[in-house]
């Protein structure tokens, strides 16, 4: 009965957002890929916000329901019918009021998730883009399960260029071999402008000298990079965050920029302090003097190696901790998967700690690569984590005057049904803003095991 009411709600959600749309006519921006789709879209609308009247998809709204929720301003009803009731009624009266066009956003950036086969079709067909940016597809991407192949994941995904208008905008990253071959891949292909970014040389928008900035006293303050565009050379920092999905979310932002000839100065100084949303690489403050990578939102093996990697890089003095979850939704790439990541873990971090039954083989890849089993600790679910973190991280000596930071360096991820937030919140500083700091925190959420 639920799933019929859902399919009622979200085809009547998705006619009043065609309407809208209709009347209203905004700007859509649509972005997709296997990993940083929505820290490309903050980034698009950090650079969009400054100039314009935009709007974007709000948390991860990228399904059949999300994407109209946003097109109409309205919030998620969850079980409550009678919200959803107002809903309706509002995005009706968005339509027919007498009142609205000059209220309404000039530019929609919009977020657009694949789960299962068809998606695309039910969740984008309906409406036409402006531009489209496609980040990047892992070797092993999340949702792969539901597919027959990797091949059909990626076509499933390349679907969205279809939405594109006869002149709308083409932005890929160059350093993923898959999507840079979508560049042909649409009829009408030598109208659209495309742009690429990325690392690799003959990129449009080609990003060199990434790494990590610190602070006075050695903190890891966020990243910095250069990028070479048009002939003109720019440094952009981004503070607060880690991880080069951050890096490729700037320059696909960058890459929007570029081509629609916005002043690249202010495009970059956008992305210094923009709001990047909770549990995707955000540098947060623990307890006992302690620093905390969150990378909750979510995990697939390619993230996963990213946020290690990264964790690796990072200088501490104290120790490097990562918590692990299970990566969830990988079919038969769920074992080799999970053991490749803990061969990576082995190498970047001093402490495993990892949470559910698949990560079990987290445990035995770091095992098999050499990794101390002391040094490991296992739980079932982050419940059992929250408990044991929050006594186990630690603060270390004084730091010392060559630099660096003394207390212990924390990341923490997992796939979304395993809720490794509640790890985060265990050892989190400011709990007094765990609502904003914290993914999931809606009552709806917290109300679910």
């Amino acid at each position: 009965m639920k799933t019929i009411l859902k399919k009622i709600i979200a085809y009547i959600l998705q006619i009043e957002s065609r309407l809208v749309i209709f009347r209203y006519k905004p700007k859509i921006v649509a972005i997709t890929g296997s990993v940083g789709k929505t820290s490309t879209k903050d980034a698009v609308y950090a650079v969009l916000s400054g100039m314009s009247h935009v709007r974007k998809s709000e948390k991860s709204y990228n399904s059949e329901i999300g994407l109209p929720l946003t097109i109409l301003g309205i919030p998620n009803g969850w079980n409550n019918p009678l919200v959803w009731v107002q809903n309706i009624w509002k995005g009706l009266w968005l339509f027919l009021s007498p009142f609205g066009p000059h209220k309404y956003p000039k530019w929609l950036v919009l977020e657009v998730g694949v789960g299962k086969p068809g998606d695309m079709r039910r969740t984008a067909s309906w409406f036409k883009t402006d531009a489209v940016i496609i980040t990047a597809i892992s070797e092993t991407p999340a949702h792969i399960e539901f597919f027959n192949s990797r091949k059909d994941l990626i076509k499933e995904k390349s679907e969205l260029i279809k939405t594109l208008k006869p002149d709308g905008i083409l932005i890929l990253n160059a350093d993923d071999e898959d999507v840079l071959s979508m560049r042909n891949q649409s009829k009408t292909k030598d109208k659209h402008r495309a742009i690429t970014y990325g690392f690799t040389e003959g990129a449009d928008v080609l990003a060199s000298q990434d790494s990590i900035f610190y602070g006075d006293l050695g903190e890891p303050r966020g990243i910095t990079f250069r990028i070479d565009e048009r002939g003109n050379s720019l440094p952009v920092i981004t503070e607060g965050v880690f991880g080069r999905n951050h890096v490729y979310a700037s320059l696909g932002a960058l890459a929007f920029s570029s081509i629609l000839k916005f002043n690249m100065l202010d495009a970059v100084n956008s992305l210094k302090n923009y709001d990047v949303a909770p549990g995707r690489m955000r540098l947060l403050n623990g307890i006992n003097g302690t620093l905390i990578i969150d990378d909750t939102y979510n995990s697939s093996p390619f993230a996963c190696e990213s946020a290690l990697k990264t964790l690796g890089e990072v200088k501490c003095l104290g120790r490097k901790i990562a918590i692990l979850g299970d990566m969830l939704e990988l079919g038969k790439y769920t074992e080799e998967a999970h053991k490749n990541i803990g061969k990576i873990a082995k190498e970047n971090c001093d402490v495993l700690v990892v949470v559910g039954h698949r990560a079990q083989a987290i445990k035995s890849g770091a095992l098999e690569a050499g990794m101390n089993n002391a040094n490991i600790f296992e739980f079932l679910d982050s419940y059992q984590a929250h408990e044991f973190v929050k006594t186990f991280v630690r603060a270390g000596p004084p730091a010392p005057d060559e630099g660096g930071r003394a207390g212990d360096l924390v990341l923490v991820k997992g796939s979304q049904g395993m809720r490794m937030e509640r790890v985060v919140e265990a050892i989190l500083f400011d709990k007094e803003n765990k609502e904003k700091l914290l993914v999931r925190q809606d009552k709806e959420w917290l109300k679910k095991k």
